[in-house]
C-alpha cells in the first residue's frame, strides 16, 4: 500500500512566488508570511541581493519600511549553502538574481524546504524579468498583486520609469519609478 509522504511525517516543500509591479506589496507580502512562518516556530532564513542597498544594507524593507532581517549575497547558489537546516527560506528581489535561481529554488523545496520569493514579473519595459518567469513557471503558488496607477486610479501593474535611462537595472524609488495601469503606461510610453 503506498503512503503519501507528507502522511509518513516526511516535510513536503514547495515554492510560493508572489510577484507584481514596483509599489504593489511584493516585499509586504513576503515579510507577512516570513513572520508568521516565525510566530510558527519554524526556522527562518531570509536573502536579498547585495546589490540592493535603497533601504537597508542587510534588512529587507518595504515602501512602508516594514523590516525583517536578511543575509545579502551575490549570487543564488549561496542560498544553497546558507540554507541548510531551515524550514523556510525567504527570497526578495528576485529578478535580480541569476538565471539558475529557480534550480536553486526547485532544489530547496525537493529538500522539504518552503521557498518563498517576490520579485518583479517584469522590467520597465513591460517584459519578463531575470528569473521571474521560470520562477512563476515551476511555483506552487502564484500571487500576483497589483499597485495603484498613479495616473487614472485603476489597478496597476507596470512599472513606469520616469527617468531616461537604458539600463534594465536602475534601483530606484518614487523618484524613478511610479505605476501605472497598462493604458496610462503605454500613453507613457509613446
Amino acid at each position: 500500500m503506498f503512503i503519501e509522504p507528507h502522511i509518513r511525517g516526511e516535510r513536503r516543500g514547495w515554492i510560493e512566488v508572489v510577484c507584481g509591479s514596483m509599489f504593489s506589496g511584493k516585499t509586504e507580502e513576503l515579510i507577512r508570511r516570513l513572520k508568521r512562518a516565525k510566530i510558527a516556530n519554524l526556522k527562518v532564513e531570509i536573502f536579498k541581493p547585495a546589490i540592493d542597498l535603497r533601504y537597508d544594507e542587510v534588512k529587507i524593507v518595504s515602501h512602508d519600511t516594514n523590516a525583517i532581517q536578511s543575509t545579502p549575497i551575490d549570487n543564488s547558489q549561496k542560498i544553497l549553502l546558507l540554507g541548510q537546516d531551515v524550514d523556510v527560506i525567504g527570497i526578495d528581489e528576485a529578478q535580480f538574481f541569476d538565471e539558475e535561481l529557480p534550480r536553486v529554488c526547485d532544489a530547496l523545496a525537493l529538500r522539504g524546504i518552503r521557498v518563498i520569493v517576490a520579485g518583479l514579473d517584469m522590467d520597465y519595459l513591460g517584459n519578463p524579468f531575470g528569473p521571474m518567469p521560470n520562477l512563476i513557471a515551476k511555483a506552487d503558488y502564484v500571487t500576483k498583486v497589483h499597485a495603484i496607477c498613479v495616473k487614472c486610479g485603476n489597478i496597476a501593474n507596470y512599472s513606469y520609469r520616469k527617468v531616461p535611462n537604458d539600463d534594465q537595472v536602475m534601483l530606484g524609488e518614487l523618484d524613478v519609478y511610479e505605476p501605472r495601469c497598462r493604458i496610462c503606461y503605454n500613453e507613457g510610453m509613446t
